[in-house]
């Protein structure tokens, strides 16, 4: 009777059909990142593991490379039920999540193994809590990928070599405030066209991690290369809530744990390998990177974007205090 009241609960409050009982299931998960990626590598090895845990029952089909539209597309797709799962950037949510702003605010650590406790810390989890209300989507886990960087086609000597510059950015108010505090040309687009925009001039720079400047060659076009860890860079592995409500509680469960694993794997590999991703970058030929470039670099840039934010959302100040006893 246990599953049944848990079912009679989500239909009330989805307004969708009860759960039904376990059954065979392949769920469809949207990615914007290339096969190649951490993220894509580990969303295949979850539909192993859900597979091994349910008995055969449940496996994964990946769409990687934004085949199935922009995050945006992605999310609309997850909230009609369209599309079983997704892993989004905490990016890309802030639009319908302000409070997710705060995992973007500069240089509130200045290293990945702190990202990490971040992402793990209970104050992070319950942001969570708002996803079902905000977008339709039950948020399992959240993951990340490496710190961000900046490159840029000519030489970085001071903030005010970026001043002017068209910046790639990821399409999220909080890293646009970011941008627009240093006086840059914000011009959000998709992943998949940064590289040419680079190639024919339509942007002058961009701040990536490592694992996609390696994976995607940006390096190609932007010589210039500045080791700021300005922001960290989350996501989450998010199931459409009407999906979700269709599960057995075994079968929820089974779902949750299987994306747990693969989050926390996600996790440990970005700290573990971001020093050997930087010496393979430090090997690129024709490559000049600025290292250990720290927030005096932009002035009182974070005193700005933290005055804007926190008007916004509280988990500006507690990220920040959280971050104090690290």
């Amino acid at each position: 009777m246990k599953y049944f009241t848990t079912a009679v609960v989500m239909t009330a409050v989805m307004g969708i059909p009860g759960a039904s009982l376990a059954q065979e299931k392949t769920f469809r998960v949207g990615l914007i990142t290339p096969q190649v990626h951490v993220w894509n590598q580990e969303v295949d090895a979850m539909g192993v593991t859900l597979g091994e845990m349910s008995g055969g029952r449940l496996a994964v089909t990946a769409f990687p490379s934004g085949q199935l539209g922009s995050e945006e597309t992605m999310l609309q797709q997850l909230q009609t039920g369209a599309l079983d799962m997704a892993w989004l950037t905490t990016a890309g949510l802030t639009v319908r999540v302000p409070d997710l702003a705060a995992i973007h605010a500069p240089f509130l650590v200045d290293n990945i193994a702190d990202a990490a406790k971040v992402l793990r810390s209970d104050d992070a989890r319950e942001i969570l809590d708002a996803l079902p209300a905000a977008t339709g989507t039950v948020g399992l886990c959240y993951a990340m990928t490496g710190m961000r960087q900046i490159m840029a086609k000519n030489p970085m000597a001071s903030a005010q070599d970026l001043d002017g510059l068209r910046f790639r950015i990821t399409p999220a108010p909080p890293i646009q405030t970011f941008f627009e505090m240093f006086g840059a040309a914000p011009a959000p687009m998709p992943l998949t066209q940064v590289y040419d925009a680079l190639a024919n001039g339509q942007i002058d720079a961009i701040d990536m991690d490592h694992e996609s400047i390696l994976n995607f060659g940006y390096h190609d076009h932007a010589k210039h290369m500045l080791e700021t860890n300005h922001q960290m860079f989350g996501m989450v592995a998010l199931v459409s809530g009407r999906v979700w409500a269709t599960l057995s509680d075994e079968d929820k469960k089974i779902v949750q744990d299987a994306a747990q694993k693969h989050c926390d794997q996600t996790v440990d590999r970005f700290v573990s390998e971001e020093d050997s991703k930087l010496e393979r970058l430090k090997a690129v030929e024709g490559l000049t990177i600025t290292e250990n470039v720290g927030p005096e670099f932009f002035g009182d840039i974070v005193t700005r974007w933290d005055a804007e934010w926190s008007d916004k959302t509280p988990y500006v100040a507690r990220l920040r205090e959280l971050t104090k006893s690290f």
